[in-house]
């Protein structure tokens, strides 16, 4: 299969896997002026599946950088009210929305954190809409990820220049299961085994996890009606889309006031154009009450500090050790890909879809199920190949979730 045709594959994927765009539906395209080409590929496509009207928003790394670099201060406590108001026209028309990330993870590097705070901030209170739908899956959306130089170049360091991208480009495609057969009906027998994984979790209705390995000791427990989801989504008009590509998860909420113990980090944080790494969180009833850092850890203090929810936990998440991503031993520093590569869990904001009609419960029904909800929601890598974790029962009795790294049935 030749490079241009493993390109068409993708944007296909894109568009009747990602967002599975509908006839007459409305596209919003984020993306950066590094994916151009390939963002051309897409809207032609979307427009063959029959979208009604495709928009796309460029930005650009250095544009984006000279804001943090240049801007009068007050301007970072702002929030543009045209890119609120552009998505709340979507969620109204019921439109789709795919981002096209092919960030820089260093972009950011040396700005100071009282910028980054700030932005996320006015960010989180302009956007709360838009965030409402989109973890209650009222929208169709969809995150994928292309090169850039930058960010091959951090990839592969010790390559050639010029062979830097082409090899982020194969790596991505083996990611998202493009090069052997019809990339579409690899995705649907993909998503077919993690609705079996999923399954089966939903049948023990575990009440709390054990997770341990070395810098880790943590337990969790589950809400009584909690729900383990996959990548596959619905709309509520039915529409199947898959957020995440690739996605290799399995994932519920952990019970807001019921994480007690620690856990270390097992791969970078890529946040807000910055590295957070080597770290340890400890929980006391759900609330982190210790961060540690070795890199970044200014800007830790600040995320778990960006609202009260964002010092709980809104994710736990299943992937196995042996997963492609992980197989590839390819460290992304993209949370798209690396939390593919590791189990992990979220600082912040939990998905409702994940209880059972968590999606029709007010901010104040939420607090009392011990949902936790918040202007944030990182993913942070937590797995190895030394990980064990264990499901325990209502009436006490332990199941091996997983053993060394992978699923222990």
């Amino acid at each position: 299969m030749t490079f241009q045709e493993k390109l068409a594959q993708f944007a296909e994927l894109a568009v009747k896997v990602g967002v599975n765009i509908q006839k007459g539906q409305t596209l919003l395209i984020n993306t950066t002026t590094d994916t151009i080409e390939f963002t051309r590929l897409v809207v032609k496509e979307a427009y063959a599946a029959g979208a009604g009207r495709v928009t796309v928003n460029f930005s650009d790394g250095e544009i984006d950088r000279a804001f943090f670099d240049n801007a009068p201060e007050d301007e970072f406590a702002k929030y543009p009210r045209w890119i609120s108001e552009q998505r709340d026209e979507l969620i109204e028309r019921k439109g789709a929305l795919l981002w096209i990330d092919a960030a820089d993870p260093d972009l950011l590097s040396g700005v100071p954190v009282s910028k980054l705070s700030a932005q996320q901030k006015a960010a989180g209170k302009a956007l709360a809409n838009y965030r409402n739908a989109v973890m209650n899956d009222k929208v169709a959306w969809a995150i994928i990820a292309v090169p850039s130089k930058q960010w091959a170049a951090k990839v592969f360091p010790n390559l050639e220049a010029d062979k830097q991208v082409e090899a982020l480009w194969e790596a991505i495609f083996k990611t998202v299961r493009i090069g052997e057969g019809n990339a579409v009906e690899n995705w649907q027998g993909h998503l077919e085994n993690l609705d079996t994984r999923a399954a089966i979790l939903n049948a023990k209705r575990f009440v709390k996890l054990h997770y341990t390995a070395p810098g880790t000791d943590l337990t969790i427990e589950l809400p009584d009606k909690h729900i383990w989801q996959t990548g596959a989504s619905k709309t509520p008009e039915n529409t199947s889309f898959v957020a995440n590509m690739p996605t290799e998860e399995v994932y519920t909420m952990p019970s807001k006031y019921g994480v007690d113990g620690f856990v270390s980090n097992t791969k970078p944080l890529v946040f807000q154009g910055n590295i957070i790494d080597d770290f340890k969180l400890t929980f006391e009833n759900g609330k982190i009450v210790k961060a540690e850092a070795g890199v970044g850890n200014d800007l830790l203090q600040e995320l778990i500090k960006a609202d009260e929810g964002s010092k709980y936990l809104g994710e736990v998440a299943l992937v196995p050790h042996e997963s492609p991503i992980s197989a590839s031993n390819i460290l992304y520093y993209n949370t798209l890909f690396d939390e593919n590569a590791s189990n992990h869990l979220a600082i912040g904001e939990a998905y409702p879809t994940c209880y059972e009609d968590g999606s029709e419960l007010s901010p104040e029904q939420l607090e009392e199920h011990g949902i936790n909800t918040s202007i944030t929601h990182e993913d942070f890598m937590i797995g190895s190949a030394d990980m064990n974790i264990d499901g325990v029962l209502e009436d006490g009795t332990i199941e091996p979730i997983f053993r060394n790294g992978s699923w222990a049935f």
